[in-house]
């Protein structure tokens, strides 16, 4: 059992690598840093059995001896399946920069300056950049654009990453959720809570649906709702936020907050760019 995916992630150290496991990690990849070569063959087995379905693997190049070399272990697993080699590449005085910011030690830094560091390193991977099958430079990118870059060349559908979009009904008598990016009040909406034989039930139920359904500012208000989300959703997918949390409060957050919430919920269930959740947080206190 193999995944349907694999990619090897590999290159300048500087070149972006540890953004770009992040962003695998958003397109819905499993990904796994720094292995020693000697394991791959090994964990993917592993995450075969686990039927994972997408795999990142970024190699330690400076593995050797026992711990394994990264082009053979490309090679190993290439034999047996389709794999992906993407290298990351940046100009010198990028790479000098971005260390130089960071103060962080280069992994090749007993080869003297850090000028030579780098030299060193590129005549180390010469031959992973020759067995790359896609090749990246990214002196003059963002992380935003490293991340359409990324998508556009392992993402699904029109190649931009999935935001994911958490919408989250609650009770504001208990607080309001400490993730909220967006949160919307709803307790102007006429309230269930003050029916006898609506009192128990929640906003799932079709009778307190109908309702909610009943105040006449409810369309007009998810109208204007709807509007800004489908807005905000490429501007947010193009910033390369990957998680989007969507609180919607009422009083106790079993009636109104429910009800909207779902109806938003169900909006988004349309749109192909959204992984979306639902979390009913208080509907059964």
């Amino acid at each position: 059992m193999t995944s349907e995916r694999l990619v090897f992630v590999t290159g300048l150290s500087g070149a972006g690598k540890s953004q770009t496991m992040k962003t695998f990690e958003d397109l819905g990849f499993y990904c796994v840093d720094n292995l020693p070569p000697a394991l791959a063959a090994q964990t993917l087995a592993l995450l075969g059995e686990g039927h994972v379905g997408k795999t990142a693997l970024a190699l330690d190049v400076r593995s050797g001896g026992p711990l394994g070399d990264a082009l053979a272990a490309i090679a190993e697993v290439g034999a047996t399946r389709p794999v992906d080699v993407l290298f990351l590449d940046a100009r010198d005085d990028v790479l000098v920069r971005r260390y130089s910011e960071t103060r962080r030690r280069h992994p090749f830094a007993s080869a003297g300056s850090l000028g030579d560091a780098i030299a060193v390193e590129r005549t180390a991977l010469s031959p992973l950049r020759e067995r790359a099958t896609h090749e990246l430079d990214t002196t003059g990118m963002t992380h935003a654009l490293l991340k359409e870059r990324i998508g556009e060349l392992f993402g699904t559908g029109n190649g931009a990453p999935q935001l994911a979009v958490s919408v989250e009904a609650f009770g504001f008598k208990y607080g309001v959720p400490l993730d909220a990016d967006l949160l919307f009040d709803v307790r102007f909406l006429r309230n269930p809570n003050y029916d006898d034989a609506l009192r128990p039930l929640t906003g799932t139920d079709p009778a307190v649906a109908a309702y909610i359904a009943g105040d006449p500012f409810l369309e007009p208000f998810l109208e204007r709702l709807f509007a800004l989300v489908e807005f905000l959703i490429p501007r947010y997918i193009a910033e390369g936020k990957a998680q989007l949390t969507i609180a919607v409060g009422c009083t106790g957050g079993r009636h109104r907050s429910v009800y909207v919430a779902g109806r938003l919920a169900d909006m988004l269930e349309r749109d192909a760019r959204v992984a979306r959740a639902l979390d009913l947080r208080d509907a059964a206190r």
